[in-house]
């Protein structure tokens, strides 16, 4: 029959167990376990240390140096951007366009006249000038060029001909027949060095083979290999053992850090929690009620006197300031205000309750 389940990691089929592709047998597996409970013995105080370490940092972090730094940050802020933002708005920037300005006005505005007016006419008479005479040198260098090269021709170029032709030829043949001859010698003697040296070099090959090659193979074959491959093996078992050991010792440095955070929460913040809750607030509550309330409405109260007070004295000056201006300068005259916008019939009452008021005054 075929079986349809997959057997487990490490068994065959029928439950045998088969030894790992990488070379781990049953000493590994037996050393594995005590050498990790010694590795977990040795990393879990350094976790604990470090996750307190990593625990106070957090704590200082937030509580100290983020404000410590937000402090500072404001403070060099105020002493010295600020400062040197309004140096530069208020300052620098009015006095270099200031500068500008007068450069502008002293020196771009003259040196541009100069320019346009006096180097520019002086230029361009200089230019014809140089012209006509780079055109006289010129005519003078073309006759000069022709009578040179016309001299030359005759009596340089046609005796090199010959001399070509009749003597260096003759003497460049005999000298390449010679050379063919060297060569053919050369090469026979090259054949015979190359056969020596391919000897000798054949020799060495088989002497340094046999010396050296073969026995440095059979060292890294025999010995160097097995070597490696068992310290490959412990290392890799140090390595497991170790992150195994610093992943057990986080989690019981966390349960350790939860169980000390539950002590204090109920050791500590819970009880303060009760006191603040039970007793601090229904005192807090019975001292406004008490005594802040009724002062507060006191308080207020001798505000809203005073204020009174206030308003009072001053309708008092202000009408003794009326009365004496009254009796220095006499009653003001009072023209009737006449609203054009409202109809006829109620102009006409305006006007009769104007003059009523003024009759009985």
């Amino acid at each position: 029959m075929v079986d349809l389940e997959k057997a487990p990691p490490g068994r065959s089929p029928e439950g045998e167990p088969v030894p790992r592709a990488d070379g781990e047998g049953c000493l590994v597996v037996a050393v594995r376990l005590p050498v990790r409970i010694v590795a977990l013995v040795l990393v879990l105080p350094v976790r604990m240390a470090w996750d307190a370490l990593v625990v106070a940092g957090r704590f200082l972090r937030d509580t100290v140096l983020r404000p410590v730094g937000r402090a500072l940050a404001w403070l060099g802020r105020a002493l010295f951007v600020w400062p040197l933002v309004g140096l530069w708005r208020y300052v620098v920037v009015p006095v270099a366009k200031g500068v500008g300005w007068l450069g502008n006005v002293l020196l771009v505005v003259p040196a541009v006249w100069v320019y346009r007016w006096v180097l520019t006419p002086v230029g361009r008479a200089l230019a014809w000038c140089c012209a006509g005479v780079v055109a006289v040198l010129a005519a003078l260098g073309r006759g000069l060029y022709a009578g040179l090269a016309w001299l030359a021709r005759y009596l340089v170029v046609v005796p090199a001909g010959w001399l070509y032709a009749w003597v260096l030829t003759p003497i460049g043949h005999l000298l390449a027949w010679c050379g063919r001859g060297l060569a053919r010698c050369g090469r026979g003697v090259l054949w015979c060095l190359g056969k020596v040296v391919t000897g000798i070099g054949a020799v060495l090959y088989w002497t340094l083979r046999i010396l050296l090659v073969l026995p440095a193979l059979a060292v890294w074959r025999w010995v160097l290999v097995p070597v490696g491959r068992a310290l490959a093996v412990v290392g890799r078992e140090l390595l497991d053992a170790l992150g195994h050991a610093w992943r057990i010792a986080g989690h019981l440095s966390r349960a350790v850090g939860r169980a000390l955070a539950a002590l204090f929460r109920w050791t500590v913040a819970e009880p303060a929690r009760w006191v603040y809750r039970s007793v601090l607030t229904p005192v807090g509550h019975a001292v406004r009620d008490t005594v802040l309330r009724p002062l507060a409405e006191a308080a207020r109260a001798a505000g809203r006197a005073g204020r009174q007070v206030l308003r009072s004295a001053r309708l008092s000056v202000r009408q003794a300031r009326a009365d004496l201006r009254r009796t220095l300068f006499g009653e003001p005259e009072r023209t009737p205000s006449v609203d054009r916008r409202e109809p006829s019939g109620a102009k006409a009452r305006t006007l009769g309750s104007s003059t009523t008021a003024l009759t009985k005054d």
